[in-house]
């Protein structure tokens, strides 16, 4: 496994809720905002800020097989994009409890 993937997987299995995200990006914000605004205990890793964030991309692309950002896992479960989680809004109360992140 490559060095990117390990560290991808390990952010994912150690925080509640990943957002794999980009400073300049609007969506990757708006998600932001979203568990903001739900209380979520979350860890955002932005991807431009990094020396290997390209890497990582790369890594995910591989895994989720979803290249843009945000990238957002929850309970190490992959959720999609931010209109993926702009759609699951009456449903996020209860996955955040159930991941321990709310």
């Amino acid at each position: 496994m490559s060095t990117a993937k390990t560290k991808a997987q390990g952010i994912i299995d150690d925080n509640a809720v990943a957002v794999f995200s980009k400073s300049y990006c609007p969506y990757c914000r708006a998600t932001k905002q979203l568990l903001s605004e739900m209380g979520a205990k979350y860890y955002a890793i932005e991807l431009d800020q990094v020396d290997d964030g390209a890497a990582i991309q790369d890594a995910l692309e591989e895994m989720t097989h979803q290249r843009s950002v945000p990238n957002i896992f929850i309970a190490k479960k992959h959720i999609g994009g931010n209109s993926d989680l702009q759609s699951k809004k009456g449903k996020l109360p209860s996955l955040l409890k159930d991941a321990g992140a709310a």
